[in-house]
């Protein structure tokens, strides 16, 4: 019998590892953040999710220093990895080498999908694509009748050629329902017929904003539409799919209003035409050159003496997390006992009854204060209301009132004019001070 080919743990999963790096080169996925850990070393451990499975992901320091984020647990993202096998645990893993928040990855891949597409279909050709009109007498213009591009175009418009007629066919350019609402404008100027060139776009904003712009029944329309069509969507940093399809992509709502005005010189839209097409080649060709070199490093990877030495340093990462952690609860609960230990001795002690027995002594204090005040304060008031009655019979108080009292030389009350003489001399007091005056007759009442 032939001799059965018996395998160690170690070979196996190094043959496991090498078939999976060689069958499934790179791929994309998308998922949720868990478990994120960035180790010491710069590499990045963490695992991806979705609602029934998660595997794990290593994203060394070589690669994770040109992410534009820090990943962090729950967030979504989209990532470019290779499947491979951590040996000393025979665990499959994903080795990424780029990641992006899933919400613009995800709009991008479709959006780069649709682009292969129908430039496939021949749609992107230059060959099909309309020269604009030299002296156009009509334009028509496709976007919102509120937005800052609109504006933008009318300015420029009537700055450069007043006497144009403008049609505005008026839609939504931003929101679930605009890229039907802008198909349905579009054919509604070509069932009408009446404009010379099209201008169809809005302002800037991101990528979800803009989308409308990407729907593929609307790149159709503007494909085989018989009108010459200028695409101006956002900034010039911007590019859409409606941008590829038009006769002619405009940076701006008011670059395209220029385009299309009679004094735009045929040779910028034609150099602008010739840029387009080299710019498309010249992305067509560097896309394929990074397809060729992405290629070529994966393979060269699978040869490489690195591998083995992150196969390593991640091992040596592991340990090192897993001891601190367990540093770190330990020192814990140590803390926990200490501060448990410090509040029984804390309340027990003679100083804290003291504070306590002080506390209660300045309470009573404050109590026996504030009924002294409310006494002292009742009695202040049963002065004074006895101090306005005695004021109500003082003499004082009569001779504010205009009377006087009048003195004898022997400074007697005089009350009775028998008690005077002319001649004698008195004392009279009034409110505000004496005087002295000589009596020159006395005349006893009738």
């Amino acid at each position: 019998m032939q001799q059965a080919d018996i395998y160690t743990v170690s070979r196996l999963n190094s043959e496991v590892r090498l078939t999976l790096e060689l069958q499934f080169r790179q791929l994309w996925l998308v998922g949720e953040v868990s478990n994120f850990v960035a180790a010491s070393s710069g590499h990045w451990y963490f695992s991806l999710k979705d609602q029934a499975a998660q595997v794990k992901v290593a994203m060394f320091k070589t690669t994770n220093r040109n992410a534009t984020f820090t990943p962090r647990n729950g967030q979504q993202v989209m990532v470019r990895a290779r499947i491979s096998v951590y040996e000393p645990r025979g665990e499959y893993q994903l080795l990424a080498d780029f990641i992006e928040p899933a919400g613009d990855g995800l709009l991008r891949q479709q959006y780069e999908q649709l682009k292969a597409k129908l430039a496939a279909e021949g749609l992107f050709a230059p060959e099909r694509k309309k020269p604009l009109p030299l002296n156009a007498q009509k334009i028509g213009v496709i976007t919102s009748p509120t937005g800052a591009a609109i504006r933008d175009i009318l300015t420029v418009l009537k700055r450069r050629a007043p006497g144009i007629e403008i049609v505005i066919y008026p839609s939504l350019v931003q929101g679930a329902q605009a890229a039907s609402d802008l198909t349905a404008a579009l054919n509604h100027a070509i069932r009408r017929n009446e404009c010379d060139v099209l201008i169809i776009g809005r302002g800037g904003g991101s990528l979800e904003d803009m989308w409308c712009f990407n729907d593929e029944t609307l790149a159709r329309t503007i494909a085989h539409c018989p009108i010459a069509i200028v695409s101006a969507v956002g900034h010039e940093i911007d590019f859409s799919i409606s941008d590829f399809v038009a006769d002619l992509r405009a940076a701006t709502p008011s670059a395209a209003a220029e385009l299309v005005s009679p004094d735009q010189q045929h040779q910028l839209a034609t150099l602008l035409q010739l840029k387009q097409r080299l710019s498309q080649s010249i992305r067509q060709k560097l896309g394929q050159k990074a397809q060729q070199f992405l290629h070529q490093h994966s393979k060269l990877q699978l040869l490489h003496p690195a591998r083995r030495l992150q196969q390593q340093q991640q091992r040596l990462d592991e340990l090192q997390i897993r001891l601190q952690q367990s540093v770190l609860h330990k020192l814990q609960q140590s803390q926990q006992q200490l501060q448990l230990q410090q509040k029984a001795l804390w309340l027990l002690s003679p100083e804290q009854q003291l504070k306590r027995q002080q506390l209660k002594l300045q309470q009573l204090q404050q109590r026996l204060e504030r009924g002294f005040s409310q006494q002292l304060a009742k009695k202040q008031q049963s002065w004074q209301a006895l101090s306005r009655e005695l004021h109500t019979v003082s003499p004082l108080a009569t001779l504010q009132r205009g009377y006087s009292i009048v003195f004898d030389a022997n400074n007697t009350v005089v009350k009775s004019v028998s008690q005077l003489q002319q001649g004698d001399l008195v004392q009279m007091k009034l409110a505000d001070g004496e005087v002295q005056a000589q009596i020159s007759a006395v005349k006893p009442q009738q």
